[in-house]
C-alpha cells in the first residue's frame, strides 16, 4: 500500500508513533480512504493507478479492477487531454495543485464537473514516487452557479424592469432596465423605499397589495402608474411575487414592471379613432383592397338607409345613381390609383331609391411595402347645400318672373353662339327689343297685371323663334334674341317680322285686351365684329334709333361711324396733352359699412381739370381712351397718385385704403403685375392690402384664365379686387367663377331704384344672395337717400358708399369730413331683417 502520509522530517514524538502503532495508524488511514464520499486515487509516476476507492466507483462508474494499474486516460476528453502532463510537471516541481476544477468523462459517456486536489507521494527518503488525487463531484455547485449566470444575464438584459424589495418596501436589488424606465440608477435605489416611485394618490392602491403578499398572495400584470426621476408620470404593468426563505416564509417581494406608455398610447389614440369613427356626422365606408365593404360606421348607415348587415360584403357600385354617368366614377378611380386619394362630389342612392349629392374624399391605406389593405371614404351628406346651389344657379341664370334666360345666360349663350359662327363660317343676328307702351300699361293697369303682360308676351316671342335661338330679359321691359346661323343675309327678315308680329299679338287679362308693339335694333356677326358685350351694346344703341325714329320698327347698327371716329381722334390727342400737363386729378368718395358707423376706405375717381370747360366728370372723356394704348398710361398715372396721397395720409396719422378702376385693357397688358410691385416699392409706408383695383363687369376681358393669373400674382404681392358695376354686363356668372376678386360692387343704377322698382330691388336682392353664396364682400354703390341704405343693411349689405353718404371730395377735404361725418341713426346697429 503506497504511503499517505505528508512527508517531512520524523520528530521526536512521531518515532515512538511509527515504533509502536505504524499499523494501527495505517488501518485507521485505509479505513478513512475508503468510506469518503470523494474519489481518492493514487497512480505512479507512469500514470498506472495504485489504488482506486469506493468514492472514485461512485464517482467514475469504473470499478477498482477496472483501472488500478492502468492509465486514466479513459476519464479524460479528448480536449482535457494535455491537463495530465501540466499537472505531472508541477508536481514534480514538488508543487500539490488544490482544487482545480475540470471535467472527466464517466464510464457511461457523460461529462462530471469535478475539482481535483493533487499532491506528491514521497519515500522515506523524500523522493517523489508517486501522485495522489482527491477527486470531488462538483456538478451541481457548477450547475446552480451556471444557472444564477444565465439568471443574472436575463435579469441585466431583460427590458422589464426586475426589482427586490424587502417586506418594508426597501429596495434590494434594481437591474439596467429599472434604470431605463424609471431614470434611477441601482446605487440610486438599492436601499431606497419603493415610494419615490409612486404617486401619493396610489400609495393607498399600493399598501392593499403589500398586504396580500405578505400573505403569500400573488398579484400579476396590473396596470398602474409610476413616477420617474424627471418628474414625468410612467405608464406600467407590474407582476408581483413573494420572495420564501428555505422555510417557505415570505421574506420579500419580487416586481416586474413593464413600460406600457406607448401601449397605454396606442390604446388612447385607437378609443379617440373608435369615438370619432362613431360619433363623426359625415359617414365613413371602409372597403378592403378589392373594394368590398367590410365596415361602415352609424353616420353612413343614416345617410344611406341600409342596416349594416346589408352592406358588409358589398360593392359600393350599389349605391350608383342614374343623375350620375359612369365617367365620373371612372376619373375619381383612376385618381385614386395614380396618387392614393381623390376627392370631389357624386350623386349616390339611398336604400329607399332617392339619389343624394355626396361629398367624398377617399383614401388608400398601404401597408409598410405599399401595398394596399384598404380603402376608406369619408361621405358627407350636401344634399341641402346642393339643392340650394341649384336655386341659386337658377336664380343666376333665369328671370323669375318670365322664366326666361337672364343677362348672365344671355352671356354664356351668346359667347358659344359666336365661337360655333367662328368655327363654322356661320352669322350671328342679336337683336336687343324693347316693349312699345308698356309703360302705359303699368300706370294705368298695375304692375301686376304689366307683370301678367309681360310673361305673356315672353311667351308669344318664345313661340316665335326656333329652339336653338336664345331669349333673355334684360329687365323691365327690355328683351335680348339671339339667332344662331341665319345665313349670309344681313336681314333675317322673315325671323324678325315672326318676334316683331309676336309682340304685338292682342293679350287678354282678366276683362282687358292689351296690345304693345316693339322697337328693334340689330347687329350681325361677323359683319360687327365686337365681342358679345359689344354686340348687345351695338343692338341696344340701334333700338334707341328706332325708339326715335318712330317705335314698332327695326334698326340696325352701322359699324362704319367715321364721323365719331374722327372726333375720337381729336379727342384722344387732347387727353395726351392732359395727361402730359398734370390736369388729371383724383377725388376720393367715402366708403363706410353703415351698421357700424365706420369708414372702411375710400374709392380714387378721375376728374378732368380742364382749362377751359373746368372740372370734368368721367363720363365726358373716358369712352375715348377705351381700348386705346391711352388708357394704360392714364391708369398708372390713376395708381400712382393714389398711392402717393395714401402715404400722406399714412405721414398725417390716417389709414385709409383706397379702391382704383382700372381698365380691362391695362389689366391685360403683360407686365402689369410686375409694374404694379414696382409701384408698390416706391411707397414702402403704404400697405398693399390697402389697394384694391375694381375691375368693370361690363368690361371686355379677353382671356379669362390669363387674367386670373395676373390678379393672383397681384393679390401675391397683397392687393386685392373688387368686380365693379356688377349685374350690368352679360358675363356675371362667368367673371364671379373665374375671376378671384373678393369684393362684388352693386351697380348704382339698381341702388338708386331699387325702393321704386321691382326690378331693380330683386335684382340688388340677388346679388347680395349671390356674394353670400359664393363667400365675396358686397358693397352698394349709389346710396342717396337714408331709406336705401335702410333696405340694404335689411337684405344683408352693410357696406355702401352714395351721396346720401358724401360726394366725390378732393384729397384735402377728406380729414374735415373724417371728423364730423356720422352715419344716420337708423343705420348704426340696425339688426338684420327676419
Amino acid at each position: 500500500m503506497p504511503e499517505y502520509s505528508r512527508p517531512g522530517p520524523s520528530s521526536a514524538a512521531s518515532e515512538p508513533l511509527a515504533r509502536h502503532g505504524s499499523s494501527h495508524i495505517e488501518q485507521h488511514f485505509k479505513a478513512l480512504i475508503e468510506n469518503s464520499d470523494d474519489a481518492i486515487i493514487s497512480k505512479d509516476m507512469a500514470g498506472r493507478v495504485t489504488s482506486w476507492n469506493v468514492g472514485a466507483v461512485a464517482l467514475f462508474g469504473y470499478s477498482a479492477l477496472d483501472m488500478v494499474g492502468r492509465s486514466m486516460q479513459a476519464l479524460f476528453p479528448p480536449d482535457r487531454r494535455e491537463e495530465e502532463a501540466l499537472i505531472l510537471t508541477r508536481i514534480l516541481a514538488g508543487e500539490k495543485v488544490d482544487h482545480f476544477e475540470t471535467v472527466r468523462r464517466h464510464r457511461l459517456g457523460h461529462l462530471l464537473a469535478v475539482s481535483v486536489t493533487i499532491s506528491p507521494i514521497r519515500d522515506g527518503a523524500g523522493r517523489i514516487v508517486g501522485v495522489s488525487k482527491i477527486a470531488r463531484d462538483i456538478s451541481e455547485r457548477v450547475a446552480l452557479a451556471a444557472a444564477a449566470g444565465q439568471f443574472e444575464a436575463i435579469v441585466a438584459s431583460s427590458e422589464d424592469a426586475i426589482i427586490s424589495k424587502s417586506l418594508d418596501g426597501t429596495i434590494l436589488s434594481w437591474n439596467a432596465a429599472a434604470q431605463a424606465i424609471f431614470g434611477y440608477g441601482a446605487h440610486e435605489m438599492i436601499g431606497t423605499s419603493i415610494d419615490v416611485l409612486v404617486p401619493a394618490e396610489w400609495r393607498a392602491a399600493e399598501d392593499e397589495i403589500l398586504l396580500r403578499l405578505r400573505e403569500g398572495g400573488k398579484v400579476e400584470h396590473r396596470d398602474t402608474v409610476r413616477r420617474a426621476r424627471d418628474g414625468r408620470l410612467v405608464d406600467v404593468s407590474i407582476s408581483s411575487s413573494p420572495i420564501r426563505d428555505a422555510r417557505g416564509r415570505v421574506t420579500g417581494i419580487a416586481k416586474i414592471a413593464r413600460d406600457i406608455t406607448s401601449k397605454k398610447r396606442d390604446e388612447t389614440r385607437l378609443q379617440l379613432t373608435a369615438r370619432v369613427f362613431s360619433s363623426t356626422h359625415e359617414g365613413i365606408l371602409i372597403t378592403d383592397a378589392l373594394g368590398f365593404i367590410v365596415e361602415v360606421n352609424d353616420s353612413f348607415l343614416r345617410i344611406s338607409g341600409y342596416r349594416r348587415d346589408e352592406l358588409l360584403g358589398q360593392s359600393p357600385l350599389m349605391f350608383s345613381s342614374s343623375r350620375q354617368g359612369p365617367e365620373v366614377r371612372a376619373a375619381m378611380w383612376a385618381a385614386l390609383q395614380a396618387t392614393g386619394s381623390c376627392q370631389g362630389e357624386a350623386w349616390s342612392r339611398r336604400k329607399d331609391g332617392q339619389a343624394y349629392a355626396a361629398l367624398l374624399s377617399i383614401n388608400a391605406i398601404c401597408d409598410g411595402a405599399g401595398k394596399v389593405h384598404n380603402y376608406v371614404a369619408l361621405v358627407a351628406d350636401i344634399t341641402p347645400l346642393r339643392t340650394k346651389q341649384e336655386e341659386l344657379e337658377r336664380l343666376l341664370h333665369f328671370d323669375p318672373l318670365t322664366k326666361l334666360a337672364n343677362r348672365i345666360l344671355l352671356g354664356d349663350r351668346l359667347q358659344q353662339a359666336l365661337l360655333l359662327a367662328h368655327r363654322n363660317g356661320q352669322s350671328v343676328a342679336v337683336l336687343y327689343l324693347d316693349l312699345d307702351g308698356f309703360k302705359l300699361i303699368n300706370d294705368n293697369h298695375g304692375h301686376d297685371t304689366g307683370d301678367q303682360m309681360l310673361v305673356a308676351v315672353a311667351q308669344n316671342m318664345l313661340a316665335a323663334i326656333r329652339d336653338t335661338d336664345t331669349l333673355a330679359r334684360m329687365g323691365g321691359d327690355e328683351f335680348v334674341v339671339v339667332l344662331q346661323d341665319v345665313g349670309a343675309a344681313c336681314y333675317p327678315d322673315q325671323l324678325i317680322e315672326r318676334i316683331l308680329h309676336a309682340c304685338a299679338l292682342p293679350v287678354t287679362i282678366g276683362s282687358a285686351v292689351l296690345q304693345v308693339s316693339a322697337s328693334i335694333g340689330l347687329t350681325v356677326f361677323p359683319a360687327d365684329g365686337a365681342d358679345a358685350d359689344q354686340l348687345i351694346r351695338h343692338a341696344d344703341q340701334a333700338m334707341f334709333v328706332a325708339k326715335r325714329d318712330g317705335r314698332n320698327r327695326i334698326c340696325r347698327f352701322d359699324p362704319a361711324l367715321e364721323a365719331g371716329i374722327e372726333l375720337r381722334n381729336e379727342s384722344l390727342s387732347r387727353l395726351a396733352l392732359a395727361m402730359h400737363r398734370d390736369e388729371m386729378v383724383l377725388y376720393y368718395q367715402p366708403k363706410v359699412n353703415m351698421r357700424l358707423g365706420t369708414v372702411t376706405g375710400m374709392e380714387a375717381l378721375v376728374r378732368w381739370r380742364h382749362p377751359e370747360r373746368g372740372l370734368l366728370a368721367p363720363s365726358a372723356f373716358l369712352s375715348d381712351l377705351q381700348d386705346d394704348p391711352l388708357e394704360t398710361v392714364l391708369g398708372e398715372l390713376v395708381i400712382v397718385q393714389a398711392l402717393a396721397q395714401m402715404a400722406r395720409w399714412r405721414a398725417e396719422g390716417l389709414r385709409l385704403p383706397v379702391s382704383v378702376n382700372i381698365a380691362a385693357s391695362h389689366l391685360q397688358m403683360p407686365d402689369f403685375a410686375a409694374r404694379l410691385g414696382v409701384l408698390l416699392q416706391r411707397y414702402p409706408d403704404v400697405e398693399p392690402g390697402d389697394l384694391e383695383l375694381e375691375i368693370l363687369e361690363t368690361s371686355a376681358l379677353r382671356d379669362l384664365q390669363a387674367v386670373a393669373a395676373v390678379m393672383q400674382a397681384c393679390q401675391a404681392l397683397g392687393v386685392h379686387f373688387a368686380i365693379d358695376d356688377f349685374g350690368t354686363g352679360y358675363s356675371a356668372l362667368t367673371y364671379l367663377r373665374r375671376l378671384p376678386a373678393e369684393t362684388l360692387k352693386i351697380d348704382q343704377s339698381f341702388v338708386r331704384d331699387m325702393l321704386g322698382d321691382r326690378d331693380d330691388g330683386a335684382i340688388v336682392q340677388s346679388v347680395i344672395a349671390l356674394a353670400g353664396a359664393f363667400e365675396r364682400e358686397v358693397i352698394a354703390e349709389g346710396v342717396e337717400s337714408c331709406e336705401v341704405g335702410e333696405r340694404l343693411l335689411d337684405l344683408g349689405c352693410d357696406i355702401a358708399q352714395g351721396y346720401a353718404i358724401a360726394r366725390p371730395m378732393a384729397a384735402p377735404a377728406i380729414a374735415a369730413w373724417l371728423a364730423c361725418w356720422q352715419p344716420f341713426a337708423s343705420w348704426k346697429g340696425r339688426a338684420l331683417a327676419a
